[in-house]
């Protein structure tokens, strides 16, 4: 963790997109640059201010469209159908039922545009003034600006994987409200992608190297990287070999000196920062940052006895609040005796070995060898160890069984990889049932930060949040050579990540075994490998399921599979591969033209 910049009020720099978006219509006055930068260090807050308002930006409703919308992480209902519903606001994203009215869709596009007015403003602002005369040398400058070109590229990337060629796309500070790129979905897509390959270009040379918490040559390249890597589903063209070409650079110390993390676990703690590994992250200080990133890896998983005192899960009596709504995905049906904790004497038949699915099944694909595979449990010198929270739940301290609430109420709390009605709550058990028929033990939970007991003196909300790191540039690296024929080569990019995850004793083994459920290096392999490795990191499932053509295309869990009123189909309508507009933004702005596969529900 690194001090968050005290955040210098800007409330004139989102002047260029927010005004132009903001339902509300709020009236932004615009403070004279001349009278805000005073100093050099006036320039670097209102940089500052720009990551600040990009991790409320990018935190809560992108993770919800990202990972909700894919196989491995959902919203889970419980209670009789009742507790967490909300009007099945985050429930469409599990089930690919979403419309343009749907109100998550909607929260996204209202935060999604500070931060890129923020970066028109100030890029505006240190184009026209006379830096010099407030010490800032045209050296530094240059690298501010393209910091910010850098910054407002990533800001880009991320809408463009929700909304593609829907989007208005605007670098001005104007009154003026922007229309989508270009009326042909297609032509406006590669607008967009070629706006930000040529802004990520251009600003390359000047951005530092090696600084974690900023733009940084590596980030620079990472997000270049993407756009290429993903070019089938972004553009319809071909460019695995240029991501291939950048991925080598990286590796190559070109743009800064990293190096996979020996303990996976320094990805994710207090001081990651120092890392090795990780690339860019986003400064976390509880009270000085949105909190959105560490409620959607750690809280949204956690029931309501996660802290307290006397009883926690964690020993922690820390006040953030729990959600108790999100699970991994279940490796389970229902199927088998019910138990009077919940879920069955079998535990079910697997949706991996039984069902044959290459996605979801979460917990069933990790290998029983590997270390990640195991309880979460933190000890008093701050050692931990496991990724998921499943099984009886007890008192840190004592040991004592801890209790469910709601419709398991005073019973032991005992997660289940399962998900289902195993009291009739609500509507009776069937076999394989979807989240909307949970109950408050369903699913195992897991923890992607560590959460350490009181007396290790650390506040998890304070742990930076790693949005690019190294194994990203391993696996991307890997699967081009795999679409180029070189399994062999891709083998040893993902085993060099993997090797951490294992015991000396095993891995001699290990390494030449694709997985459980498993049979080749092969496609599904890799993408396999990719669920595991950035198991709830958000924002990289959804393009991952895209560029393999299962996001609509593949069956998990429940799709094709429940009954009644609960049945999905196992295929779902392409027009699901990218969002719509919301119907409010189109009111707003005419100039909007929505994608072309809702067009009907207009």
């Amino acid at each position: 963790m690194k001090k968050i910049f005290n955040t210098i009020a800007l409330a004139a720099a989102a002047l260029s997109l927010t005004a132009c978006f903001d339902l509300t219509e709020q009236a932004f006055n615009r403070i004279e640059a001349d009278n805000f930068y005073q100093n050099e260090g006036s320039v670097k807050g209102a940089i500052a201010s720009v990551y600040y308002t990009a991790e409320g930006s990018f935190g809560e409703y992108f993770f919800y469209l990202n990972e909700f919308s894919a196989d491995q992480i959902a919203w889970r209902v419980w209670n009789g159908g009742q507790w967490g519903w909300d009007n099945a606001e985050k429930f469409v994203l599990s089930s690919h039922t979403w419309t343009s009215q749907s109100v998550i869709i909607q929260n996204a596009w209202n935060n999604t545009w500070g931060a890129i007015g923020e970066c028109n403003s100030i890029i505006n602002d240190l184009q026209t003034m006379d830096l010099e005369a407030i010490g800032v040398s045209g050296e530094k400058a240059a690298q501010y600006i393209d910091e910010m070109r850098t910054l407002r590229a990533w800001c880009y990337y991320n809408l463009f994987e929700v909304w593609g060629g829907a989007l208005p796309l605007n670098t001005e500070v104007t009154s003026e409200v922007p229309p989508t790129a270009d009326p042909d979905f297609d032509t406006s897509c590669k607008k967009i992608w070629q706006f930000m390959i040529a802004e990520l270009d251009e600003s390359l040379s000047n951005l530092p190297k090696n600084n974690v918490n900023r733009m940084n040559q590596a980030t620079n390249r990472m997000i270049k990287a993407r756009l290429l890597f993903n070019a089938e589903v972004f553009v319809k063209e071909d460019h695995y070999s240029e991501a291939a070409s950048i991925c080598q650079e990286i590796l190559n110390g070109t743009y800064g000196t990293y190096a996979l993390a020996d303990d996976f676990r320094d990805i994710y703690e207090i001081d990651n920062v120092n890392c090795p590994e990780v690339i860019f992250a986003l400064a976390s200080e509880y009270g000085k940052s949105h909190g959105n990133a560490y409620n959607c890896r750690d809280v949204t998983f956690l029931p309501y006895n996660a802290f307290g005192d006397p009883d926690s899960i964690f020993g922690s009596n820390n006040d953030q609040g729990r959600w108790n709504c999100v699970i991994i995905a279940p490796s389970h049906d229902n199927s088998g005796t019910v138990l009077p904790t919940g879920g069955t004497d079998t535990g079910g038949k697997s949706f991996l070995f039984d069902y044959g699915d290459k996605l979801g099944a979460v917990y069933d694909r990790f290998d029983n060898r590997d270390i990640r595979k195991k309880a979460y449990h933190a000890d008093e010198k701050g050692n931990w160890e496991g990724l998921f929270l499943m099984g009886p739940q007890v008192d840190y301290y004592t040991g004592e069984p801890l209790p469910a609430d709601a419709d398991r109420d005073g019973q032991p709390l005992v997660y289940v990889d399962q998900v289902g009605t195993f009291q009739n709550l609500g509507r009776d058990l069937a076999t394989v049932m979807s989240p909307h028929w949970g109950e408050t033990n369903s699913g195992f939970r897991m923890l992607r930060y560590p959460i350490l007991p009181d007396v290790c003196g650390v506040d998890f909300r304070d742990t930076d949040e790693v949005e690019f790191r190294l194994a990203e540039v391993y696996y991307m690296l890997a699967e081009c050579k795999l679409r180029a024929g070189d399994s062999a080569g891709a083998k040893e990019l993902v085993n060099q990540v993997r090797k951490r995850y294992f015991k000396a004793s095993d891995w001699t083994t290990v390494q030449n075994e694709p997985g459980p459920g498993f049979d080749a290096f092969d496609l599904d392999w890799m993408l396999n490998e990719w669920g595991k490795e950035f198991l709830c990191e958000g924002r990289r499932r959804r393009t991952d399921l895209r560029r393999y053509d299962v996001f609509t295309q593949g069956q998990w869990w429940f799709f094709g599979r429940g009954e009644g009123d609960d049945a999905y189909p196992a295929k779902r309508d392409r027009k699901y591969e990218w969002f719509p507009l919301p119907e409010a933004a189109l009111t707003v702005n005419p100039g909007l033209v929505q994608n072309p596969n809702y067009v009907a529900e207009q």
